[in-house]
């Protein structure tokens, strides 16, 4: 490689005599700066400087009028880190990252580029000056705002310290800077289709993240000392008691943001550093999605419709939180609901308005639970009930025995899969003879991400996976990452699903009490498709990738 001289002398920018006049700086200052800039002292123009590193490193130069502008930006990579490293994303394209580098001799940012995205790296070489002007434009609209808001607190407002006085605690929570400051952060989330928003207190920061599409991002940094103003704000918003920091809290927001009715629930817990808090964000008025949005097959809706449709009988849900449980209740009832059918639901909390559907909201601190109202349910004559989540003993034996009295009832339990959900209520003290009796179907879900629809491309996967994964196909697709999708090459999220029937053969083994694997054995041999075989079978489609598959499911054993 030839050295910087060198290519400056050949392309007669300088003289050699400069070169070494340089030369000689660089060693009497200890070699603590680069030639380059050296010689910007010594009055050679930058652009002829970043044209000799363009040739030296094999690096195309860039002005910045060439500059792209076609970078999502809510691509999660840290505005810090940019501005560190002097990096300008411009855009993203065919799996390649174009970024304006200052230093081509970072070597390292741009390793941690490819490592933290998973692109390929494509690097130009552009003034400092440049790349700090083009990165504020880029993140300005947002970062400069939140930054602004930061920098209006004044410090004394906002740190607060454990030992102040309730009243001192509410007048901080309702400072204008911390207001906005809160405010800004749920309509950034309710823009970016974010389901959670995630405050989490570390050692020396307050770091901000949300949950879009199932997936964590890290969204803000703000300093440490605004950490008690924010969380009392939160709380009292919450209607929680703000000088309780010792024990978790849950409550509740309902206001506007965004021109929206949102019902956000808020959760607090203790750690080492601090509260930390989670917000999951409702829309209220948001429409719900049809079985066949949420991802069910034609042959799957058959069989489903066939159970919902019955007179009478237990329908579960199960899954981990956040696997979309509720929605898929929620589009069952939808498809059932007629004039001729009273159905009534007790949740926690009423996630979607649905029309002609009474619907009752948990209160447990004036004593109505899911148990207490479901005794009230059955005296109103439904026909249809939906219990949120069946938690305990007393839950379930109510249910059961709405089930057992000509009711259709649909509830939710936290199982890995659909057989499970029978060991589950076995274990909780339901008899088997009535889990036998009363019991319909089990449906298992996960939510797995869409691939984008923008960006999708096919591709030949490498290696053997039909050995691995028992299919074979020579074709799968992937989202290549776009401004729609915010370059993570998903858009929205569908289920997949694990639907067990309860036959004859399947009470039989619920009267012998036959384990979680001995169920599952049986259900497959009796055609249930489990929630990796479904999750497959969407990825070979195109719906979502092997990846998403892999990421929500466990090995079939």
């Amino acid at each position: 490689m030839k050295r910087i001289g060198e290519i400056l002398i050949e392309l007669g920018l300088t003289t050699e005599q400069t070169i070494q006049q340089a030369i000689e700086i660089k060693k009497a200052e200890g070699f603590k700066r680069r030639l380059g800039e050296i010689l910007m002292n010594l009055k050679l123009r930058e652009d002829d400087i970043l044209k000799a590193l363009s040739i030296q490193f094999s690096m195309p130069y860039i002005n910045f009028e060439e500059y792209q502008n076609e970078f999502p930006i809510n691509y999660p990579i840290s505005l810090q880190f940019l501005k560190e490293h002097l990096l300008y994303p411009m855009s993203i394209t065919d799996g390649v990252i174009n970024v304006v580098i200052a230093d081509p001799t970072d070597v390292e940012a741009v390793e941690d580029l490819k490592v933290s995205t998973g692109y390929a790296v494509k690097a130009y070489i552009g003034r400092k000056d440049d790349i700090l002007i083009a990165l504020e434009n880029l993140y300005g609209s947002r970062e400069a705002m939140m930054q602004r808001l930061i920098e209006d607190v004044k410090e004394e407002e906002s740190d607060v310290e454990v030992s102040e006085e309730i009243t001192h605690l509410r007048e901080v929570a309702q400072e204008k800077g911390i207001v906005q400051i809160v405010n800004v952060i749920i309509e950034n989330a309710l823009k970016d289709r974010a389901s959670d928003i995630h405050v989490e207190p570390l050692e020396n920061t307050v770091r901000v993240r949300y949950r879009i599409d199932g997936v964590l991002y890290d969204k803000e940094d703000l300093p440490k000392r605004m950490q008690s103003a924010i969380s009392s704000r939160i709380k009292l918003m919450s209607q929680m008691n703000i000088a309780e920091r010792r024990l978790p809290q849950d409550g509740r927001i309902r206001d506007k943001f965004v021109g929206k009715d949102i019902d956000i629930r808020v959760s607090t817990l203790p750690t080492i550093y601090g509260e930390s808090i989670v917000m999951r964000l409702l829309d209220r008025a948001s429409t719900f999605f049809t079985l066949e949005e949420l991802g069910f097959t034609p042959d799957l809706l058959g069989q489903y419709e066939g159970l919902i449709h019955k007179p009478y009988g237990m329908i579960l849900m199960t899954g981990p939180t956040g696997s979309g449980k509720t929605t898929t209740l929620y589009a069952s009832l939808a498809k059932i609901n007629s004039p001729d059918k009273k159905i009534i639901t007790i949740e926690e909390p009423v996630e979607y308005l649905l029309a002609g559907i009474n619907q009752i909201q948990v209160r447990p601190k004036i004593g109505l639970t899911f148990a207490s109202g479901l005794r009230h349910i059955v005296r109103q004559d439904p026909d249809v009930i939906m219990v949120g989540e069946i938690r305990d003993i007393e839950t379930a034996g109510i249910s059961i025995h709405a089930a057992l009295t000509g009711h259709l009832l649909f509830s939710t339990l936290h199982t890995n899969d659909a057989p499970g959900a029978i060991t589950r209520l076995l274990d909780m003290g339901v008899e088997n003879y009535l889990a036998s009796s009363t019991l319909i179907g089990i449906m298992a879900q996960r939510l797995v991400r869409r691939i984008c629809p923008q960006c999708k491309i096919s591709y030949k996967p490498e290696g053997d996976i039909s050995q691995e994964f028992g299919i074979t196909v020579n074709t799968l697709y992937k989202g290549m990452g776009c401004e729609y999708c915010n370059s993570t090459g998903y858009r929205g999220r569908l289920g997949i699903f694990e639907l067990l029937i309860i036959r004859d053969e399947i009470r039989t083994l619920i009267m012998e009490r036959a384990t979680t694997k001995e169920l599952k054995a049986k259900a497959i041999s009796l055609g249930m498709r489990t929630l990796r075989e479904d999750g497959l079978r969407k990825a070979i489609e195109g719906s979502t990738t092997i990846d998403e598959v892999l990421r929500v499911t466990q090995v079939e054993i």
